[in-house]
C-alpha cells in the first residue's frame, strides 16, 4: 500500500499550485494550520540549494475531533501533510499522506472509518487540481 497519493501539474507555477491546492483543500473542509518552506529552511540552516518544496499541514476539524475522541494520542499524526514540490522537469507535484496507510500502525478499529473518510476528501482535493 502506498503511503501517499499525488498528481503532477504541468500547467502552473509553484505559487499558483500552492493557491490551487489550498483552495481545493478548503472545498473539502480542510484548513492549513502550518506551512513549512523546506527550500528556505534548508538554505538558512544548511546553506544548500533545494527546489521549491512546501509542506502544508491540512486539518479538517470535525474529523480531527472524531479521531481524538476515539484515540487520544492520534494527535501525533495530525495534521495531514500535503506537499507541493517542484519536480526536476519543471512540473509541480502535489502529494498527500494517505491517512489509511498511516493509521495501520494504530490498533483501534474505530479509526478505520474516520481515516477512510479523510482519505476520500484528501484524494478528491488532489484529483481536482
Amino acid at each position: 500500500m502506498d503511503y501517499y497519493f499525488s498528481k503532477t501539474l504541468t500547467d502552473t507555477t509553484f505559487d499558483d499550485a500552492i493557491e490551487r491546492t489550498t483552495e481545493a483543500l478548503k472545498k473539502e473542509d480542510f484548513g492549513i494550520l502550518t506551512e513549512i518552506d523546506i527550500k528556505s529552511t534548508l538554505k538558512k540552516k544548511l546553506d544548500v540549494d533545494f527546489p521549491n518544496y512546501r509542506i502544508l499541514g491540512a486539518c479538517n476539524p470535525p474529523f480531527a475531533y472524531k479521531a481524538l475522541q476515539v484515540e487520544d494520542k492520534i494527535g501525533t499524526m495530525l495534521p495531514c501533510n500535503v506537499i507541493v514540490r517542484e519536480a526536476k522537469n519543471g512540473a509541480i507535484e502535489v502529494a498527500a499522506v494517505d491517512p489509511v496507510a498511516s493509521m495501520m500502525g494504530v490498533e483501534n478499529e474505530a479509526l478505520a472509518g474516520i481515516a477512510d473518510e479523510v482519505r476520500n476528501k484528501l484524494k478528491r482535493a488532489v484529483e481536482s487540481l
